[in-house]
C-alpha cells in the first residue's frame, strides 16, 4: 500500500502553507529519508500496522522576513498540543516539547537539533481527523 500523510498532518501543513504563501520550502518533508528508515524509529516512515501511514512533517523554519517567526510557531504548537492532544510532540531549534514534563521545553538528544525546520509528530488518533487548527498565528482564536 502506498503511504499516505495524516489527514491531520496534511490540515496543519495546508494552514501554514496559507498563512506563509511565501515561505521557502526547501526543508519541508513528511516521509522518511534514508537516514531516518536505518535508524528504525521515527513518526517519517510509513507505519504497516495503519494503512502506511506517516504521523510527520517537518516545516522549514524560513516562514517569511521575520526570522523569529518559526520559533513563535513552534511555541504555538507546543501550546496547542498540551491543550488539545492532536499533536504528540514537536522539535525546533535544539529543543523538544512532548508529554515528558508537560510539553515545557527541554533540551532535544536526538540525532538532528532541526535547527532549519520545525518537526511535528501527531497522534495516531489522529490519522482521519482533517480538523481546523484553531492556532493564532495560522488563522485560529486565542482563547
Amino acid at each position: 500500500m502506498k503511504p499516505w500523510l495524516s489527514k491531520a498532518a496534511a490540515q496543519l501543513r495546508e494552514q501554514i502553507d496559507d498563512a506563509y504563501p511565501s515561505r521557502l520550502r526547501g526543508s519541508d518533508g513528511w516521509i522518511a529519508d534514508l537516514r531516518h528508515q536505518q535508524a528504525g524509529k521515527s513518526d517519517h516512515i510509513p507505519d504497516p500496522k495503519s494503512g502506511n501511514v506517516v504521523r510527520a512533517i517537518d516545516i522549514d523554519a524560513r516562514l517569511s522576513d521575520d526570522k523569529g517567526a518559526s520559533i513563535y510557531l513552534a511555541n504555538q504548537l507546543r501550546l496547542y498540543a498540551k491543550d488539545f492532544g492532536r499533536v504528540s510532540y514537536v522539535i525546533h531549534r535544539g529543543q523538544i516539547a512532548s508529554p515528558i514534563f508537560n510539553y515545557k521545553w527541554r533540551k532535544y538528544r536526538g540525532y538532528s537539533p532541526h535547527e532549519h525546520h520545525i518537526h511535528i509528530s501527531f497522534r495516531k488518533n489522529q490519522d482521519n481527523n482533517s480538523e481546523f487548527f484553531n492556532i493564532p498565528l495560522l488563522g485560529g482564536k486565542n482563547e
